[in-house]
């Protein structure tokens, strides 16, 4: 069995698969966050959070800075451009797939129409 390999886009699907992760995502777009200020958010406690961050930052797609006791975290620097790509590739393959099977129902639709009645 052959196995296909993108480890950036692996960790990268896998850390948004989780609700609570792309929820994380959504409020450091709106801006920078303290891992506090997303645990009163999320109703997490601070440990399980910083799990959900720990794996963001695996990812690259989160960023953390420790200043004094408060950890502050952002999105990181290198977005989602290789995830979005691979998502239209394949949104297009499969559009490409579903475009034929139309036009191949559409085909047998019109030919059992045009058969003579028996």
């Amino acid at each position: 069995m052959v196995q296909y390999s993108n480890a950036p886009l692996d960790l990268s699907f896998a850390a948004l698969s989780d609700a609570t992760r792309r929820g994380i995502i959504g409020q450091l777009v709106r801006g920078d966050a303290s891992i506090t200020s997303l645990a009163d958010r999320f109703q997490m406690t601070l440990t399980g959070i910083k799990k959900h961050v720990q794996v963001l930052e695996r990812a690259g797609l989160v960023v953390t800075q420790k200043v004094g006791r408060v950890r502050t975290c952002q999105l990181g620097k290198r977005g989602l451009k290789a995830e979005a790509e691979w998502i239209e590739t394949h949104r297009m393959l499969f559009e490409a797939r579903f475009d034929a099977l139309e036009e191949i129902i559409m085909q047998m639709q019109q030919e059992e129409n045009d058969e003579p009645a028996r």
